[in-house]
């Protein structure tokens, strides 16, 4: 069985309700709902909330709600690797056995069907665990600085000031939108950055966090000029 799981707990506080805050006239939460659905990957598409707004928000976009995600993980200190092992505990606790599951974020608007067809493709040609939604660094992060307690500037690598952008090795980060995994590293609590993950490379143009006001605002921005792109082809 392969298991799609979008953590969506009702608790956002810098965007308050931002899992179903309408985004181009949907409830955010929809647009990973139905990249998830139009993939074609998974046995069942299910969302993992304490909210019953939200619950209900996720059926009516063609998710299951099968249980109700407990408190202590839907607080603000509970990271996404307990909420996958939750959701395929409870799966497998159904009698159901689940080969692959998917983490995919509410707030992924840019997410593709054909990056999840693509994340499955690698998780099983490369036999790791985790395939990875990624995308690469805007600039080189060698000649990136700090601010000192004077406000004044210092490079974490004063020995690459002079080193030409060209010749640095590129970096990558996470785009936080999806994480495919195989359920025994969900189980066994596997890390997702180590040697054991491979990368889903994305364009930096489909890549935005939304944890921030700003954030929103950015990616309304990045959204809108999408689509107007899309009109013009």
């Amino acid at each position: 069985m392969k298991l799609a799981v979008i953590p969506a707990r009702g608790g956002s506080k810098r965007i308050p309700r931002k899992n179903i805050k309408p985004f181009f006239g949907k409830p955010m939460i929809a647009w990973s709902i139905e990249a998830a659905l139009e993939s074609g990957c998974f046995d069942d598409v299910v969302v993992s909330t304490d909210d019953p707004e939200i619950a209900d928000v996720a059926r009516e976009y063609g998710a299951s709600v099968p249980f109700m995600r407990p408190s202590t993980l839907a607080d603000d200190f509970t990271g996404t690797i307990p909420v996958i092992r939750h959701a395929v505990e409870w799966q497998q606790g159904q009698g159901d056995c689940v080969d692959y599951a998917c983490c995919i974020y509410a707030t992924a608007p840019f997410l593709q069907p054909e990056d999840l067809r693509k994340g499955l493709n690698i998780i099983r040609e490369k036999r790791c665990s985790y395939s990875v939604s990624s995308t690469s660094y805007g600039f080189p992060i060698q000649r990136a600085f700090r601010l000192n307690e004077q406000g004044r500037l210092s490079m974490f690598n004063p020995e690459h000031f002079q080193t030409r952008s060209q010749d640095l090795e590129e970096a990558y980060h996470d785009a936080g939108q999806f994480y495919w995994g195989k359920a025994a590293a969900w189980l066994g609590q596997v890390p997702f950055f180590t040697e054991e993950t491979a990368p889903v490379l994305l364009p930096r143009y489909r890549v935005q966090d939304i944890d921030t006001p700003e954030d929103w605002e950015r990616a309304e921005l990045l959204f809108r000029l999408s689509r107007e792109e899309d009109k013009g082809r």
